[in-house]
Parts: C-alpha cells; sequence; structure tokens
C-alpha cells in the first residue's frame, strides 16, 4: 500500500518546528503497520532533521555552528537576490538535507526514545513550508 499527505508549517523565521505529530498524524491515516515513512520539504531554503528532543540546547547549538558554517551577508555569496540570508539558506538546505526515511513499525514512526522529527527554517523571516509524507508498507 502506498500513502501520501501533506501539511503546510508556518516558521517564525530561522530555527527548528516540530513536526512528529503531523508526521505521525499522516502515518496512522495510512493504516499501515509495518512499512516506511519519507517526510519531504518542498522548498530550497528550509530542511528536515530527526534530532534530539529533549534539550531544546542541542538545537540551538546546531544554529549557532551553522551560522558559523554559512553566515549571513558572506562576501564569497553572489546570490542574493532574497537578501544576506538568502544564500546561506540555501548552503544550510543542501548541507542538512530535503528529505527523511523513518522505518514504521505498530503503525508509528519507530523513533528512538530521544529523537524527534524537525522541520528547519533557514531564512530570517517567516515562511509558509510545505511538507509531503509518504508512507509505504502493509
Amino acid at each position: 500500500m502506498i500513502f501520501q499527505s501533506s501539511f503546510s508549517v508556518d516558521t517564525r523565521g530561522r530555527g527548528s518546528v516540530l513536526i512528529q505529530g503531523q508526521v505521525e498524524a499522516c502515518v496512522a491515516e495510512a493504516g499501515v503497520g509495518t512499512g516506511i515513512c519519507l517526510i519531504f520539504v518542498q522548498h530550497t531554503s528550509a530542511s528536515l532533521m530527526l534530532c534530539e528532543n529533549a534539550d531544546p540546547e542541542v538545537r540551538a547549538d546546531l544554529e549557532r555552528f551553522m551560522a558559523r558554517l554559512a553566515p549571513d551577508g558572506d562576501p564569497l555569496f553572489r546570490h542574493v537576490d532574497e537578501g544576506p540570508d538568502d544564500m546561506p539558506a540555501h548552503v544550510r538546505s543542501v548541507l542538512t538535507g530535503s528529505s527523511l526515511t523513518v522505518p514504521v513499525s505498530a503503525g508509528r514512526c519507530a523513533l528512538g526514545v530521544w529523537q524527534g522529527i524537525y522541520l528547519w527554517e533557514h531564512r530570517s523571516a517567516p515562511h509558509r513550508r510545505h511538507v509531503s509524507v509518504t508512507v509505504l508498507g502493509d
């Protein structure tokens, strides 16, 4: 069986948003006991991550790391069509990825105790992001 659904996420600007609840709802709606869940963000300046979900400092540390790795306004970047955070957002997205694959067991995402599914907004301004969820299994 193949099931596909989607949802939107309104971000507040740069940072991470827990989307695990929306993904789990899609998996439940699919009615699959065992399978695979593919999550895909349909943007080039936001990404997905499977990350520590207990201590928010982990995500804050990741944000600080990315700010050092791909800083806004870096003179290296020529693509600045939408501002100084435009190209750094693309770099961050390429490095972190636009999709996640998670196993499904007993009708739920088979995540570890400390794992959460997040959308990571890489732009400074708020955006509406679209996420596609495809569930395969039986």
